[in-house]
Order: structure tokens, then C-alpha cells, then sequence
């Protein structure tokens, strides 16, 4: 793959998808204040439960801030740059117009996972690194610059591991008609992001750490910027992560062997 190529792409998308939203201003600038809204109407559950005690499961209100952070950064990220285009994916599967993009020389995943871009959704990324400032401001102290290097690390691993559960969902378009429940049900179980993994008891501590690995997403870069996250933790994520992009990487070329057009 010549990644220079690749980027330069990247690049293109990245400015069509911008000229084509400043085309509509008034609609850039609604979206982006509904954006704003959303990310303070997700605080209040927080206020709610921390309204009557100082602390839960060892994460004071302030630390929970981190959590939520890095809950609405990451929801920026996959609705600004992840879902917008392989939900367009699913639509090419549909109508049988994939073809168009198979036939294209460059590689088939990174034509589909590129193709738009939303960016008023960079708002809920400002809006998490302000819920940053404002928790730390609030702690009284700043994060090392090890915490912020391995939370740096664990944001790639969290955009890596969400971008990979969206191709297997999607993937899924090539064997059934309609994959909008499975979206919808994952955009549900994500909303669970927002709270510190150690909340949740039992089985659902143990699906959301090893199957569906919130707890990666963003307590552990929560973790990293408090200093608590064990170096063992960060490679394991690390590990982890890349191994679960593979599997997506196989299953979506297994996918793209049973694609049949509507041609066809």
C-alpha cells in the first residue's frame, strides 16, 4: 500500500466532505450547537447520581468528568468520521452500486470508510478535551506527561477497536438485507462508555471489558491521565487492539468474496 497516496486521498475526502458542508452554513452551525447541547445533556445523568454521595466505586465526580471526556470525544470521532460512511456502505450494498467501487484502484475499505466525513462533529472532540481542563482544573492538578503520552496511545487503540466493530457490523449488509438494528443496538450499548467500567457487575463487567471492550475505549484513558493504568494495561490494549483490527480486516475480505451485485 503507498501510504503518501493513501493520505493524499484522505486528504481529498476530507475536503470534499468540508465544501460540501459549508455549502449549507445555517445547517453547519445548527448542527454544530445541537451537538454542544448533546454533550452537556449527557453530563446530567452524572450530576443526578453523584448528587447525594461523594464518590462511586472509587471515581469522585471530578474523575468521572475524564470518563465522560473521553465518552464525547470518541462519539465525535465515530459520528463525525466513522459512521457517516460505512452507513453509506450498507446503501452501495443495497442498491447493488458497490461495483463502482470495487472497480476502483485503490483498496475497497479505505474508498468506503472515507467517502464522508461530518465536520461539526469536531465540536463533541472540543467538547471532550474542555470536560478535560475543567476535571483537572476542578482536581487541582495537571496530568504527567507519561499519563498524557499513554492516553495519547490508548486513543489510538480506542479509534482502532471502534472503527473495527463498525466493519463487522456493516460486514454484516453483505448477508442480510437490513443491518439498522445492529447499528442501533450498538450506538445503545456505546451510551454505556459514559460511566467508569468498575460501575457495572458480573457478566456485564466481563462483556464490557473482554467483548464489546468499553472499558478500553474510555476508562482506561481516563486511568492514564489520573496515573493509575498499569503499563500492562496499556500493552495489552495495544495487543488487543491491533489483533481485533485484523480480524475485522479478514472478516471484511471474507465479506467481499460473497458480494454478489444486482447485476449478477
Amino acid at each position: 500500500m503507498n501510504a503518501k497516496r493513501y493520505l493524499r486521498l484522505l486528504g481529498v475526502q476530507l475536503k470534499a466532505s468540508g465544501l460540501l458542508a459549508l455549502q449549507y452554513r445555517a445547517d453547519f452551525l445548527a448542527e454544530g450547537l445541537t451537538s454542544l447541547a448533546w454533550t452537556f445533556t449527557a453530563l446530567a445523568p452524572l450530576f443526578v447520581v453523584f448528587g447525594a454521595r461523594p464518590s462511586i466505586e472509587g471515581w469522585t465526580f471530578q474523575e468521572s468528568l475524564l470518563v465522560v471526556g473521553w465518552f464525547t470525544l470518541l462519539q465525535g470521532v465515530l459520528e463525525g468520521a466513522i459512521s457517516p460512511s460505512l452507513t453509506g456502505m450498507v446503501e452501495h450494498i443495497r442498491k447493488g452500486t458497490l461495483d463502482f467501487v470495487l472497480l476502483k484502484p485503490a483498496d475497497a475499505q479505505f474508498l468506503v470508510s472515507t467517502q464522508r466525513f461530518l465536520p461539526w462533529r469536531a465540536v463533541n472532540v472540543l467538547s471532550g478535551v474542555g470536560l478535560f481542563v475543567y476535571a483537572f482544573v476542578s482536581l487541582g492538578r495537571w496530568p504527567s506527561l507519561p499519563g498524557v503520552f499513554a492516553s495519547l496511545v490508548l486513543l489510538g487503540t480506542s479509534m482502532l477497536i471502534l472503527y473495527s466493530m463498525w466493519i463487522l457490523v456493516v460486514s454484516a449488509a453483505f448477508f442480510v438485507v437490513k443491518v439498522d438494528n445492529l447499528t442501533y443496538l450498538f450506538t445503545s450499548i456505546f451510551d454505556a462508555a459514559r460511566w467508569p467500567s468498575s460501575v457495572f457487575r458480573g457478566s456485564l463487567a466481563w462483556v464490557f471489558t473482554f467483548i464489546i471492550p468499553l472499558a478500553l475505549m474510555t476508562t482506561f484513558p481516563a486511568l492514564a491521565l489520573l496515573g493509575r493504568l498499569p503499563w500492562t494495561w496499556l500493552v495489552g490494549a495495544v495487543v488487543g487492539s491491533v489483533a481485533f483490527a485484523a480480524v475485522a480486516r479478514w472478516v471484511w475480505l471474507m465479506s467481499i468474496r460473497h458480494y454478489t451485485s444486482a447485476s449478477s
